[in-house]
């Protein structure tokens, strides 16, 4: 069994004495695994993602908020605070097998932040990512199935009034549909979508519960 802990990066930046950017990077680290080799290459790639993006606050997103507060403060406006919250969220584990998300929150001002989801599925007995393709192994059409799962959920959630979906989703899918971007749960493969991908805002990000083949 997979002993699996939650690390953090935080921290407050300041200029010009007053807070203009706060930052929470969440990471797994495994801790104890009967797999040493994949432990080690698991920990050693979320860790390295939440060293990179505390770089990328600490620097890119840092200058943007310094520019935003001497503008704001120059023409009479609030001083917005930057924020970035990243969080993941274990949704499978079960021998070798570790699946999670993580959601992004950025707010760099403007009426709300954005959230992107990205997901990782491990083997770590292989030492690497699973492939969405690694659990259709007789199916070489598996992406055709998926979609028609996913169009009669949005034809049924859009008749049932449940979530608003853009009118033209069957093409929008297609042009967005990242066969990276899934999960694995107990009982099926989820398959998401960012915001604004073939919902509105409102909407969040929509997630498709796929039976296991």
């Amino acid at each position: 069994m997979n002993t699996i802990e939650r690390k953090e990066l935080k921290g407050e930046l300041k200029y010009k004495d007053t807070v203009i950017l706060t930052y929470q990077i969440q990471y797994p680290e495994i801790t104890s695994s009967p797999y040493e080799s994949g432990r080690k290459v698991f920990n050693q790639y979320n860790r390295q993602r939440a060293l990179l993006l505390e770089n990328r606050v600490k620097t890119q997103l840092y200058q943007d908020a310094k520019d935003l507060y001497d503008y704001n403060t120059a023409n009479g406006y609030p001083v917005m605070v930057y924020e970035i919250v990243s969080q993941f969220t274990l949704t499978y584990q079960q021998g070798s097998i570790i699946s999670l998300y993580n959601d992004q929150y950025e707010f760099t001002g403007g009426a709300h932040g954005n959230t992107i989801q990205t997901s990782q599925t491990w083997d770590l007995s292989l030492c690497q990512m699973l492939p969405l393709s690694y659990f259709y192994p007789d199916n070489p059409y598996y992406l055709l199935d998926i979609l028609q799962v996913i169009y009669a959920e949005i034809k049924r959630q859009n008749e049932s009034g449940e979530n608003q979906y853009f009118e033209n989703y069957c093409e929008l899918v297609l042009e967005t549909f990242r066969f990276e971007n899934y999960y694995l749960t107990p009982t099926a493969i989820a398959i998401y979508f960012q915001q604004y991908d073939i919902a509105p805002y409102s909407s969040g990000i929509p997630v498709f519960f796929i039976t296991y083949p």
